[in-house]
């Protein structure tokens, strides 16, 4: 198990990198979510959680994964390009006219399940996935990420209810609970226990730290043979711009472009992590 956490903490360190330097490239990009976000989707393709195959990216078996908070997509396509979805020289195109790697997530792009960045739809077309599996007695499980912020949108939980009603136990709901949203702390914004929400809503619910391998192994152990009928929620606590003390917690870094000697402290930063 040792050996296990610490190769997936190279590759999270190794993906911060690829974020960074993509953003930095492009000039332009949603950094601190981002950050934020890299462990659970590492932990999640890197730690025998998915099911999936890059050379079949359409795999019928396959389990689907959903970034609904599309904007830190720079973390979903830096794993996909390391995992051998599309050649990782595709990575230094992001942000470029007429490249296939945009700002947000699309389904011509190998591995990516969906169109997603609109935000509050990714709960949606994963309960969907996860019906249409359970009328068909197939296996897989859908698995969607959705951000603290994007929790306020409505369409999320009309999506959680249609979930519980249909006791879809093979979808997972992740939220990467960061504590902001795009200008602001989220508490500035609405008050709510998502723990109690979740539950409210008829699913089962655990709360772990987002960026511990340890725990989200756990919570994920035989996923695919869950026994409760319920859907599941799992609240990531995290760190919005995780792995760069200067972007940690910090509001500014939700869209923003490091330059000159920030881009150096960063380098630093992760070669050191």
């Amino acid at each position: 198990m040792q050996k296990k956490i610490y190769n997936l903490k190279k590759k999270s360190n190794q993906i911060r990198n690829q974020i960074l330097k993509m953003i930095v490239s492009a000039g332009k990009g949603h950094i601190g979510g981002a950050l934020s976000c890299t462990d659970i989707i590492v932990t999640l393709f890197y730690g025998g959680i998915l099911r999936y195959d890059p050379l079949r990216p359409d795999w019928s078996e396959r389990d689907r994964f959903i970034l609904s908070k599309g904007h830190s997509c720079t973390a979903l396509y830096s794993v996909l390009a390391d995992l051998g979805y599309f050649q990782k020289s595709e990575l230094s195109k992001y942000g470029t006219n007429g490249c296939m790697l945009g700002g947000h997530p699309d389904s011509g792009i190998p591995g990516v399940e969906a169109d997603t960045g609109s935000l509050g739809h990714g709960l949606g077309i994963a309960a969907g996935l996860a019906l249409s599996a359970k009328m068909d007695k197939s296996d897989f499980i859908t698995v969607v990420l959705l951000g603290d912020g994007e929790s306020c949108e409505g369409s999320v939980w009309e999506a959680a209810m249609f979930a519980a009603r249909h006791s879809l136990r093979n979808v997972v709901a992740i939220v990467d609970n960061n504590g902001q949203c795009a200008t602001d702390l989220l508490e500035n914004c609405i008050k709510h226990s998502l723990k109690d929400k979740w539950k409210a809503f008829g699913w089962d619910v655990t709360v772990l730290n987002g960026h511990s391998f340890e725990e989200i192994l756990a919570a994920f152990n035989d996923i695919h043979n869950r026994k409760s009928e319920r859907p599941l929620a799992v609240i990531a606590n995290t760190v919005k711009g995780k792995g760069i003390s200067y972007m940690e917690g910090k509001i500014d870094w939700h869209h923003r472009v490091p330059k000159d000697e920030e881009i150096e402290i960063a380098k630093a930063e992760l070669k050191l992590s």
